[in-house]
């Protein structure tokens, strides 16, 4: 999942990002109101967490810039104004929910992941099974065959993109855009890297394989070869 953050405050952002992370979401982060409205039209992002009072251009004037051009990306607004007719303001601005400073992440995170919910138009699964290969996304445990794969945090992320897009190609910008928080370099070898670590763990020890290459165009997760 890939998220845009746009605060001007350096320790709000930073804690934010820090907890985002931590449950590997992507995050961009922009300071200001005119770089985050120039990321938000021209990236694709799962979910915007946007502050009202920014530098250059405002949060509510963002909000309202990127519904006008259509965009439809799920928006939080934080704001320190907690006063009804702030949030009233905000929700009719386009966003989808509001959260007042201070706030929790643990809260952030659960109104983000909600968004993100109603926006698929499906309800968020607490298990992800392609064949033989199981991901509990709650205790993060991963299972082949019933024994445990042992992941460090970007192999999970990388596995869990797969298997939320299994039976679809997903190319190497795709896969970089949405697991790591920093834009593709075709001279890059980091994705192929990450791939072959993770068939180490994912597929060398079982006869059939779940991770395949798709010459010219990417990746794919699915139970065969066909």
């Amino acid at each position: 999942m890939r998220i845009l953050l746009i605060e001007d405050d350096p320790k709000i952002a930073s804690f934010i990002i820090k907890g985002f992370k931590a449950e590997t979401y992507a995050v961009d982060h922009a300071p200001d109101g005119e770089e985050g409205l120039h990321l938000a039209l021209t990236e694709s992002y799962d979910a915007a967490v946007i502050d009202i009072m920014l530098p250059l251009r405002d949060g509510l004037s963002v909000i309202r810039e990127m519904r006008r051009k259509k965009i439809s990306t799920p928006v939080i607004i934080l704001s320190a104004k907690g006063e009804v007719e702030d949030r009233v303001r905000g929700l009719q601005t386009g966003s989808d929910d509001y959260l007042s400073k201070p706030f929790a992440f643990s809260e952030l995170l659960a109104r983000v992941q909600a968004l993100i919910r109603r926006a698929s138009g499906t309800s968020e699964p607490t298990r992800l099974c392609v064949g033989d290969c199981e991901m509990d996304l709650l205790s993060r445990e991963v299972l082949r065959e019933g024994k445990q794969i042992d992941l460090q945090p970007l192999e999970y992320s990388l596995l869990e993109y797969l298997m939320r897009n299994a039976g679809r190609v997903v190319s190497k910008t795709m896969i970089m855009e949405h697991v790591w928080d920093y834009h593709f370099d075709p001279g890059s070898n980091v994705v192929e890297a990450r791939i072959s670590r993770l068939r180490d763990k994912i597929d060398r020890d079982f006869p059939h394989k779940l991770i395949h290459t798709v010459r010219g165009a990417g990746y794919v997760l699915r139970e065969s070869g066909g």
